[in-house]
């Protein structure tokens, strides 16, 4: 079982992916010289205490040490995160009111015909902060040791293997429909509410599977409880090297992932997002961040403004094509 996990002990090895530059131009430095001068609003939308929150509240000490003046979470959870995002959006665009952003963000457009907010009109893109994997997780009582074997396994019981997920439309539930696209396998879905419910259903084995983090199930596959299969992201976690990815294990083209980012309100000044972006790189680059966020599995990224944007929208268009495929639709 040493081969497992080594969550903890890979945190003082984590790799940091800080794709674009640390340095901004000096005009811009020259414009935002009094940029902050007094605290900054940090909007979670999502609950105390969930990663999200983990992860904002880790950036915001880092950036408040680097900056000078606070930079304050604020939670403000309810309907799928889009109540902190839509509060945002309104706010005034002046760099004091900042919102984490999650992957889940971009599946919404195309759940929701009538949102309350564009996820590119209405927002300025300042940074990426994490990349998180999901780990294809089973109950100890199923047979496959594989993905190769799950795949064959469920083909052999066609709608009698179950997954569950953190709700309809999440991206634990997503990353089942896509599996179940790609495999051509038929295997039932069971929505829940939260990531937690699901799990302990999944620990008592009430359902076979699902898309798991790392921290959320490592105790039990430890325990002999769960097994992992594989990492859902394109390339392997450094905190299981060991484990292959669901691409790797016999399903090409597989590739789902979480990750957090910072937007600001549409219209904030060029300067002031720069400015930020490459204070949020910094904050990422420090061994403490890197070693916080290894405790769940995740690994900092940090990306510019230009770059960050191309990205959302590359997962705005990837997502829009999976719910089309897969027919995945909002409760």
């Amino acid at each position: 079982m040493q081969q497992i996990v080594r969550i903890i002990g890979a945190a003082a090895g984590v790799g940091f992916a800080l794709s674009g530059g640390l340095t901004i131009a000096n005009a811009a430095e020259a414009q935002s010289a009094a940029y902050p001068d007094r605290p900054i609003r940090f909007i979670v939308p999502f609950v105390a205490g969930a990663g999200t929150d983990m992860t904002a509240r880790t950036v915001a000490q880092k950036l408040t040490e680097n900056l000078g003046h606070q930079v304050v979470v604020d939670n403000r959870p309810g309907a799928a995160g889009n109540i902190g995002m839509e509060l945002t959006a309104k706010s005034a665009p002046d760099g004091y009111t900042i919102v984490l952003v999650s992957a889940s963000h971009t599946v919404n457009p195309a759940l929701y015909k009538k949102p309350a907010y564009d996820l590119v009109r209405d927002f300025a893109p300042v940074s990426q902060m994490t990349a998180q994997p999901y780990c294809l997780t089973v109950h100890a009582s199923v047979p496959a040791k594989t993905v190769r074997e799950l795949i064959e396994l469920a083909r052999s019981k066609p709608g009698t293997l179950t997954y569950g997920s953190s709700g309809t439309g999440g991206l634990s539930h997503l990353a089942g429909a896509l599996f179940s696209l790609l495999a051509k396998i038929d295997w039932i879905h069971v929505p829940y509410k939260g990531g937690a419910a699901a799990i302990n259903d999944l620990l008592g084995g009430q359902i076979n599977s699902q898309f798991t983090t790392i921290i959320g199930t490592v105790q039990h596959v430890k325990a002999g409880r769960m097994r992992w299969l594989a990492i859902s992201t394109a390339r392997r976690s450094r905190a299981v090297p060991e484990l292959p990815t669901v691409a790797e294990a016999g399903v090409p083209g597989f590739d789902v992932g979480g990750w957090y980012g910072i937007l600001m309100p549409a219209k904030t000044p060029k300067p002031v997002v720069a400015f930020l972006s490459n204070a949020v790189i910094k904050a990422l680059a420090a061994p403490e961040v890197g070693e916080r966020f290894a405790v769940d599995g995740s690994e900092p990224v940090g990306r510019t403004p230009d770059d960050f944007s191309a990205y959302i929208k590359s997962e705005i268009a990837k997502w829009a094509k999976v719910v089309k495929e897969t027919g995945v639709r909002a409760e």
